[in-house]
């Protein structure tokens, strides 16, 4: 293999497709990326039998060939390269050379054959949406994925296509987050997107209107982001029916500028630390709220005049849960409507039903 790019395209690929490359695996070949060079194309590719990321990066091809290389080292070294052209050359004995400038590199690389297929899938669905949508809703929900393996069904969010509309919800069994969004599909479908590659998209999704490429299998999904194909697995099995875990009365409802409440709550979240959790207070009266927060730390204050409806309730929060789901509502005011002490609060839009954010409350002590 022999080919010449341009290093800061070189470089922004490597650095991309490293994510999905395992730091540490039983098979070496994991630890590095796969270079192939047919064609126009240069192809660059990590996979962790989980999750794969690949791109095309424009290059001259003098010599066909392909070869896997070490992610840090090749990332590191094209990092520090100090040119923008440089030349890539492979031997028969897998020996790598890196040219540019006056810099030389001659290192060690890896048979392709070591390295595992990603996955082919034949398509069953798909869905086309704008990068800045598609970044909003996971951005606002896969705070709520859970981390615990025992029920490895919600580490993912549910993806939900029906009549025109994409929901995405995300459950931990402490709170639930869901967002809707009109889309141009007239699929009904629904799959279930690990939370690690939702993070992954993430990263790749820009502030643009520029369409990303859902193409949905029975047990693979690939999102196509500008140059880059992410292909993950599917997690398989049932999500909980989540319309039925949302509470349909309203005893007590609050409109409440957003900010003002997260500052409040974090006033209180003060004499919290990671080995403590003592609940966030909340008491809601007629005309205000007041917040209360004690721990072995101290103890703190704080209250909100505001015209509350219906019913009084004094109800306990996990103060990170509850500003969690604050920080993703990216609007000025939210609706606040609860049901109890020990009913979940719902956290929505004043107006319209774009997302809707749940919390489970910790019991308070005098609740017996």
């Amino acid at each position: 293999m022999k080919i010449t790019c341009l290093r800061t395209d070189l470089q922004s690929a490597i650095s991309n497709v490293s994510r999905a490359v395992s730091s540490k695996s039983t098979i070496p070949a994991l630890e590095g990326v796969l270079v192939k060079a047919y064609g126009d194309n240069l192809n660059i590719s990590g996979y962790n039998l989980e999750i794969g990321i690949t791109t095309d990066v424009e290059a001259t091809i003098k010599e066909e060939g392909e070869i896997v290389i070490s992610a840090k080292l090749f990332l590191d070294i094209v990092r520090n390269l100090p040119e923008e052209i440089l030349t890539i050359e492979t031997d028969d004995k897998l020996i790598i050379y890196i040219q540019c400038g006056e810099a030389d590199y001659k290192i060690t690389g890896m048979s392709s054959v070591e390295y595992p297929d990603l996955p082919t899938f034949e398509q069953t669905d798909g869905i086309t949406l704008p990068s800045k949508t598609l970044r909003e809703m996971i951005r606002q929900t896969v705070y709520a994925t859970s981390e615990n393996m025992e029920k490895p069904i919600y580490t993912g969010s549910l993806f939900e296509i029906e009549n025109s509309v994409l929901t995405i919800v995300a459950i931990d069994g402490y709170r639930m987050a869901v967002r809707r969004e009109n889309v141009d599909s007239q699929s009904e479908t629904t799959f279930i997107v690990p939370g690690k590659t939702q993070l992954e998209i993430l990263k790749l999704l820009g502030d643009d209107e520029e369409h990303v490429d859902i193409i949905i299998g029975q047990r693979h999904i690939t999102f196509k982001v500008k140059s880059y194909r992410v292909i993950s697995r599917l997690i398989e099995g049932i999500f909980i029916d989540y319309k039925s875990t949302i509470p349909q009365t309203n005893k007590t409802e609050v409109v409440i500028n957003t900010r003002r409440l997260m500052n409040s709550v974090e006033r209180m979240s003060l004499m919290n630390n990671e080995r403590m959790q003592s609940p966030v207070r909340c008491k809601f009266l007629s005309d205000e709220i007041r917040f209360t927060c004690a721990s072995a730390v101290g103890s703190a204050k704080d209250s909100i005049r505001i015209p509350i409806m219906g019913d009084q309730v004094e109800i306990g929060f996990n103060n990170r849960y509850l500003l969690d789901a604050l920080k993703n509502t990216d609007c000025d005011e939210v609706k606040l409507v609860l049901n109890g002490s020990i009913s979940p609060i719902i956290i929505k839009p004043v107006q319209g039903d774009s997302f809707l954010f749940i919390v489970v409350p910790m019991r308070l002590a005098n609740e017996g």
